[in-house]
């Protein structure tokens, strides 16, 4: 068991992680989803090792991944360690980048040792191929929290209110991953259609799940997460609100 801090920071929400990082569980597969979402694996080859002042080779092989949810940041330090750090930037809208927005972000990096990164001495260790892509068939009995953290990692969900409805899309530089996402939402419970790939105006790919889906697939991704802690508040909040938004219109 590890702690993260509660909702409201009065309390640790205990969160139950594997010894091996690697392993099938929901703590795992949700920390996978965010990095391959929202972070990074440098490969931590021969070549990059340096010597520290005693000598002794330090592997530059490290995993970074970005949230914007304080206690998501927390949750994914308590599954594998590492350091945290906290900044307030602006960045261009996905979709328009004539629009700014100005967010805080947390940063954990995890640095790899003499033992490797999370005990594997590369990155080809980890659920990542030679050529950066993911693969995910160790959390293949926990889509939904893979899919969790995919969406707290790449995705959005908002309500338009052009047509009462809610929406949630994936966003992504990483073409190949987004499909791989489309491969999780088709082997979901809950029936989601969902738009081919398009283009972004910052040069990447994003696909929005169909409107009338939308709801249905954003209840059974948060369906009962209190009870591991496995998910960013202010992201299930913003799910919530455009639920009730969409009833109201509907009204």
């Amino acid at each position: 068991m590890s702690d993260a801090e509660s909702e409201t920071g009065d309390e640790p929400v205990a969160i139950e992680v594997p010894s091996d990082p690697l392993a099938g569980h929901p703590a795992t597969a949700y920390f996978w989803g965010h990095v391959a979402g929202s972070g990074e694996v440098s490969d931590g080859a021969v070549r990059n090792e340096v010597r520290t002042a005693d000598g002794a080779r330090r592997s530059r092989a490290h995993i970074e991944v970005v949230t914007n949810d304080e206690e998501s940041a927390r949750v994914l330090a308590a599954v594998v360690g590492g350091d945290l750090e906290h900044d307030t930037i602006s960045r261009d809208y996905a979709h328009d980048t004539s629009i700014t927005r100005t967010e805080d972000e947390y940063t954990l990096s995890v640095d790899g040792d003499e033992s490797g990164l999370l005990g594997r001495s590369g990155a080809l260790g980890l659920p990542v191929d030679g050529r950066g892509n993911y693969r995910f068939g160790a959390f293949s009995e926990y889509d939904r929290e893979l899919l969790r953290g995919l969406l707290e990692g790449c995705g959005t969900i908002c309500f338009k209110s052009s047509s009462g409805t809610v929406g949630i899309s994936f966003v992504h530089d990483d073409r190949e991953l987004l499909e791989l996402v489309q491969e999780l939402i088709d082997g979901c419970p809950v029936g989601a259609p969902y738009d081919d790939l398009s283009e972004t105006s910052s040069g990447g790919y994003w696909f929005g799940v169909d409107d009338d889906a939308a709801p249905a697939f954003g209840t059974w991704l948060y369906e009962n997460c209190e009870a591991t802690g496995l998910f960013a508040p202010s992201r299930r909040r913003k799910l919530e609100k455009s639920l009730e938004q969409a009833e109201a219109y509907d009204e």
